[in-house]
Parts: C-alpha cells; structure tokens; sequence
C-alpha cells in the first residue's frame, strides 16, 4: 500500500490551479451557476411534494436523476444493471397521542408538537405507558474511554430517562472532557436514544435548548410529528424504546421545579464525572397513542464512471435526495417542505460533477455518484448502503458528500466539517482552496454535531476517507449584509420548514467554489495510486487498517 505524500500532492493540486488532473492539457471543468439553480427550483418544485421517501415523488425523483446522470454519461451503478439499490425499512406512523405528567396530586397535560412531541421506531399496535416514573440521567452518556458514566450504578429499566441534548463540555467548553464545544457522538440525539434502549428504559425525553440543538423547536416538531423510519431489525425491543420524544425547556423547568428540583442546578451537576441520576420525585408520565406500522422499500440512487486502469478502486461522491415529504399546514397554509437548500441544492452538486466527469478524459479509477434516500430519518439510506456496499470499501479511495450547499454568494473560506480526522484529505483540500484564493476554515459549526448529522458518516465510521467541505468564512461581494441576513434566516427560519423553497435571489457562486474543490481533488485521486489516510488520531484509522492488505 502507498501511504499518500501530502507535500507532493498539494504542490500537484497547486499547479492544477484547481484544473483537472487527468493529463497534459486538460481544462479545468466548468460549473454553470444558472444550471446548478435550475436543478434546485425543479427538485424542489411542490409537484415533488417535499422528495418524501416511498411517496410518488420518489418515482419523479429516481427518473430525474437517471436521466441527468446517463446525458452525463454514467451508467447505471445500482443493483442487477439499474440506477437503483432497493432499502427496507419500517415505517411508523403515530396517531390519536395523549400525554399527561402527574406532579403529587395535580395533573399537566400537554399537546403533541406544542410542549412535547412522543413518537417511536419499536413495531407495535399501540404503545401504552401508565404513569411511569420519571429519572434526569444528565447527558445520558456512557463512555468508559472518558472515565464518564452519567448511569452510574442507577436502574432506569422501564422508566423514562430526562436527557440534556448535546454533550457536558457545550456549557463549560473549558471542561474539554468531550472535546469542548465539538460535539462528539455522544451528544447526538441518536446516541442517546440507543443508549437509552441498551439501558432498557420504557422511553426517553430529551430536553430541548435552541442553542445546543442548534435548531429551533419548530423543526423538532416537524421532524418528530410526521412518519418515522428505521432500518428492519431482527430483534428491535433490544434496540428501540417505546417512547421517544422532546420536551420543551419551560416544560421540563416546571416538571423539575413540581419534583423540588432547580433545573439549571441540575443542568451544572450534569456537567462533572460525579454527577448521579436524579429521580423526579412524583412526577410520572401516561402516554398513549396508536402505532401504524409498515414495510416500505425505498430507494438509494447510484451511478458510475468506469476507471480505465483501476475500475475496482472507487472515488465516491454522496449527497441525499430525500427530505420531509408533506406534513401539517404552517401559518400560510403551506404543507409541503420543498427541500431547496435541504438537499436539493447537493443532489444539483452531484449532477453537475457528473457532467463534468463525463465531460473530461476518462479517469483511471472509478467515480461513483449516490444519491442517497432516507437521510432526514436517521441517515438510514447511508447506513444501508454502508452495510450492503455496491462497491467494495475497502478500495474505495475516498469520497466527498455534498449537503446543503452555499446558496448566499462566493465566501473567502472552504469549511471542513471533521476538520483534523484526515489531515491527508484536510491538506488536498487546502491546496485546492488556496488556488481559489481561499483559505480552509475548521469546523465552522462542531457544536451543533453537524459531523455526526450526514450521510459520510456511516462511511466513515467503517473507514472511508470521507471529506464533508462546503463554503465558509466572509462574502465576497456586495452586497455583504443582505447575504450574511439570508444565511442567518435559513436556519432561524427555513430549517426543515416549509419555507425552504427555491429564492430568485439564490447566488450560486458559492457552490460552484466548493464543487471545484471537490472535482479537482477526486480528479487527483482518480490518476493516482494515492490512498489518502485518516490522522493517527482519529477513531476511525484502525478500522480502515484492518483491510490495508486490500490496498495496492
């Protein structure tokens, strides 16, 4: 195996001016603003109501694509010959909820998606919880390599744990036990409930706080009052709880204050290794709601280039295609979640780098492109895929996913989400960046997670070289503050809400930045026998060891 020289290879990148790297002569490729919009205004049009998963737009969405791909000249990648991998799952559809706390003698009902939401991934008919008790377990996190147990020697079997969203260090990034404010995956919602089921607890509730979520309650309520979907398991009361759901701050505030508890006490306990779970004194939850469950097959969508010398080795690039679907009408009486930014935006990406593979000489190693499908239920359609690899991952070189790409404007910088888990990658980007004039910003967002919240992760987690890039740092064009006010307001206000739609206004320059990036490094990696390498400091090195004889 050839360990990858990160000096020659950013001199190379360097030279290429963030031109190709596929022989003497060949042109950079080219990415039309107006096409990459164009994409986005048709995906996320209302006749794809939304892009749900296993709804009619998946069809529309499937034959949109495949075509694109194949006047890209791409061939089909999917399984027996076709442009698709079929994914299972289960869907479950929550209905006719009902949710009381008793504090002592007093009852406080609450309402789906105003105070709490409850929803569940366990099959079921219906999912009865009577008056159970209620237990604050701090962050909810066991993690023996940190000398941290938030259980300690504490029984939660068939309660329900009270968690805090995020990690212990975002209060106190000073404490550095979970890496200051670059949340791990611990505090991911999805650690927490998994934790919670290992625990056997009857259901959890997280608390939400809009700053360590990084999002607002609307798109909790969203996210959580609609379909939910999990991969088929073979023993799923071993893996899931009953009940799963969010709570509001103000709630949980007056839930503690009925059981003789200062919240924000709490909260600063939850913080130290000696922190003890602490039971809620008289305060217990009867939850009640009908469970529809079901099989549905979904699809990942998957096309290849061939490599002329190398075709069993695969540079990989990923985006998801799914979003919401349809929910409940908001206050204009919109209930479609269009998806522009989330994710129509880096399927465009992917469509237009195939064009510009296609476009080029032929490259020695393989391109794979996937769009993946049922990435806003839990990255299941990556997790799928990683399982059941089309291609092998052992020899795929590296990969690069593309999600809510830059819509406001050219930026000075190209953020690196993941930023030190492969200086290898982190250096080819840089190079990359610093023929654009720009520099590599780190992380611009690790408290909200945003490493752990798309589809690299599951490859990566199983070794892919996996780099997540997108533009960051200050705009370069006027006019500066109307760009900085349109950024802002999409997470305030458009995350995961129907108000994600495709804007006149949307300047994609910025995303043309990021593509070249992406292209002109995977162009580089496609004419070499490079295999770039994670930092002997990141937790997914020994994995990707472990098939290094399969690399040559």
């Amino acid at each position: 195996m050839r360990l990858t020289s990160l000096t020659a290879a950013a001199c190379a990148l360097l030279l290429s001016a963030c031109a190709s790297m596929g022989g003497a002569g060949e042109e950079a490729a080219v990415f039309d603003p107006q096409r990459l919009s164009d994409h986005v205004k048709a995906l996320s049009d209302d006749s794809f109501e939304g892009r749900g998963i296993a709804t009619p737009a998946e069809a529309k969405v499937i034959d949109y694509l495949s075509r694109e791909f194949a006047v890209a000249g791409f061939q089909p990648g999917g399984e027996n010959g076709g442009w698709t991998q079929a994914v299972t799952l289960n869907r479950f559809t929550v209905s006719n909820p009902t949710a009381v706390f008793t504090a002592g003698a007093e009852s406080v009902p609450v309402t789906q998606g105003e105070q709490i939401v409850i929803s569940t991934r366990l099959p079921a008919a219906r999912q009865t919880l009577d008056d159970v008790p209620l237990v604050f377990v701090g962050y909810g996190t066991t993690a023996p390599e940190r000398q941290w147990d938030d259980f300690k020697d504490v029984d939660v079997r068939g309660k329900i744990i009270v968690v805090l969203v995020n990690d212990a260090d975002f209060e106190q990034p000073e404490l550095n036990t979970f890496n200051g404010r670059a949340m791990t995956y611990y505090g991911r919602w999805t650690y927490k409930y998994d934790e919670a089921a290992r625990r056997g607890a009857a259901g959890v509730l997280v608390v939400h706080e809009a700053a360590p979520a990084s999002y607002g309650w609307a798109t909790v309520k969203n996210s959580w009052t609609t379909p939910q979907f999990d991969i088929v398991r073979q023993n799923a009361a071993a893996e899931r709880v009953p009940l799963e759901g969010w709570i509001q701050r103000d709630l949980a505030v007056d839930l503690f204050r009925r059981a003789g508890l200062d919240f924000e006490a709490q909260k600063v306990a939850a913080r130290g290794r000696d922190f003890r779970p602490v039971e809620l004194s008289g305060v217990s939850l009867a939850a009640r709601f009908d469970v529809s469950t079901s099989t549905i097959t979904t699809h990942n969508i998957v096309a290849r280039l061939p490599g002329t010398t190398h075709p069993d080795e695969t540079i990989l690039y990923t985006g998801h295609w799914d979003h919401i679907g349809m929910g409940d009408p908001d206050a204009e009486g919109d209930r479609i979640f269009n998806g522009a930014v989330d994710n129509a935006s880096g399927i465009a990406g992917l469509i237009e780098l195939a064009h510009a593979w296609g476009d080029a000489p032929a490259p020695e190693r393989s391109v794979v492109i996937i769009a993946f499908t049922a990435e806003e239920s839990g990255l299941l359609g990556s997790e799928y895929y990683a399982a059941n690899p089309l291609y092998p991952l052992e020899t795929t070189v590296a990969g690069f996913n593309l999600d809510a790409m830059n819509v406001y404007g050219r930026l000075s910088g190209l953020g690196v989400t993941g930023h030190g888990q492969s200086a290898d990658m982190d250096g080819r980007l840089e190079a990359v960046a610093r023929t654009q004039g720009r520099v590599i910003v780190p992380d611009a967002n690790n408290a909200a997670g945003t490493y752990f919240r798309s589809d690299h992760f599951p490859l990566a987690k199983r070794g892919v070289p996996m780099a997540y890039p997108k533009g960051s740092g200050d705009f370069l064009d006027a006019p500066v503050a109307e760009r900085e006010a349109a950024r802002s307001e999409y997470g305030a206000r458009r995350y995961h809400q129907a108000q994600d739609e495709w804007l006149p206004v949307m300047d994609f320059r910025g995303a043309v930045q990021d593509l070249e990036a992406v292209y002109a490094v995977g162009r580089d990696l496609a004419f070499s026998r490079d295999w770039p390498q994670w930092s002997p400091t990141s937790e997914f090195g020994p994995v990707r060891d472990r098939s290094a004889a399969t690399r040559r």
